[in-house]
């Protein structure tokens, strides 16, 4: 596998890396408290990503993106983290990046691409991926959430929770079953616009980290699309839906291993500088240990995301290596937040320090996109046991 980056995509990485710590994450402490009520809260920064060109990263160039491969898109994710400590509008970026963009950029028809991808690329569309339910849970195929068709429209009926960006979506990817009798396999997807007559969004959730990502319900109630709404053909939602997790396991976490390697910095020239009985915490073998254990983490983090994404641009990458990329980041970011919190001390325990967010914000990972468990479950399917 070879993970070089040419000049070119260098010079990206370090404008990345430069304007994501010039630009966002203002006011942090207070956003964070706040919640995501207040779109201005996290719009600006939104759309000055995508001027930067972020959320059209690996968009195709015919549709107004930069049609970067996937190690590079990657790369430049890394390095909006590392700038940024606003993990919930990097974990909203990659959201929209890889379970909304990508599944239209491989299923979609081409007036489908041409209607959204633009729109999604340069920040005038939001999108959110419509899939969990209430009653649903780790059994993503649960659903109750239906759609029948009536001449050349589907009426769709159900309700979606833990919606990622739904509060303030402009489209969303809804599945919905269209032929009970064939179970899973009679699942579809919709893209249904937020301006439709039966689509209402919820109002954000209040949650433990992430506040700055808006997150609700979706509530379908009678409400039609056309035919050619439809994403992908009639009875493909369960390969959609398994296509977007494939790429969503891979890489939403791209950022983040960007914030962890900015923690590990900021904790070593912490541990530097804080001095107890007359010498620097990192003299000290229980601080130092904790240091090497989070670059232990995030090198291992960063090979696993780096070999996916290597993957994916050459054949595809394996269920196995989405599951060992989302489980190992998703729990190496909670571990690492934890020593970060020690190795403040009491300073690492208050708000306004910002280093008890890290830990809230990483918490979430093992539950979403599928948990820690569903994960080891999937690995261990895959070893035959």
């Amino acid at each position: 596998m070879d993970f070089s980056v040419d000049p070119q995509s260098q010079e990206l990485i370090d404008a990345a890396r430069d304007f994501a710590s010039r630009e966002l994450g203002a006011d942090l402490v207070a956003r964070d408290h706040r919640g995501a009520k207040d779109e201005s809260d996290w719009r600006g920064d939104w759309h000055k990503c995508a001027e930067f060109g972020v959320l059209g990263l690996n968009v195709p160039t015919e549709y107004g993106g930069r049609g970067l491969n996937t190690v590079d898109t990657i790369m430049v994710l890394e390095a909006i983290g590392y700038g940024c400590p606003d993990n919930g509008l990097t974990l909203g970026l990659n959201g929209q990046i890889w379970a909304v963009q990508e599944p239209i950029q491989t299923f979609g028809t081409p007036q489908q691409k041409q209607r959204y991808l633009p729109g999604l690329a340069n920040g005038q569309l939001i999108g959110a991926h419509g899939m969990t339910e209430e009653a649903s849970g780790s059994n993503a195929f649960g659903l109750s959430t239906v759609a029948e068709r009536d001449g050349d429209e589907y009426v769709l009926n159900g309700h979606k929770t833990y919606i990622g960006l739904g509060p303030t979506c402009d489209l969303a990817i809804v599945f919905a079953t269209t032929d009970p009798s064939l179970g899973q396999w009679g699942l579809s997807a919709f893209l249904v616009e937020a301006s439709t007559a039966g689509f209402t969004r919820g109002e954000p959730q209040q949650k433990m980290g992430l506040r700055t990502a808006p997150m609700g319900e979706l509530t379908l109630e009678n409400c039609r699309v056309p035919a050619d709404a439809m994403l992908g053909p009639a009875g493909a939602g369960q390969s959609i839906f398994q296509h977007s997790m494939e790429w969503e396991r891979s890489f939403i976490f791209a950022s983040h291993v960007g914030s962890m390697a900015r923690q590990l910095d900021e904790c070593v020239a912490f541990a530097r500088k804080r001095e107890v009985f007359g010498q620097p915490i990192a003299n000290y073998q229980s601080i130092s240990n904790r240091l090497a254990e989070m670059k232990l983490r995030l090198e291992t983090s960063r090979l696993l995301l780096y070999r996916a994404a290597w993957s994916m641009d050459n054949g595809g990458a394996s269920a196995a290596e989405a599951a060992l990329a989302k489980l190992h980041i998703s729990e190496a970011f909670v571990a690492s937040s934890l020593d970060a919190i020690r190795i403040h001390g009491g300073k690492g325990y208050l708000s306004e320090a910002g280093v008890e967010r890290d830990l809230r914000d990483a918490a979430g990972g093992v539950i979403y996109s599928g948990t820690s468990d569903i994960q080891r479950q999937v690995i261990a399917r895959l070893l035959g046991v």
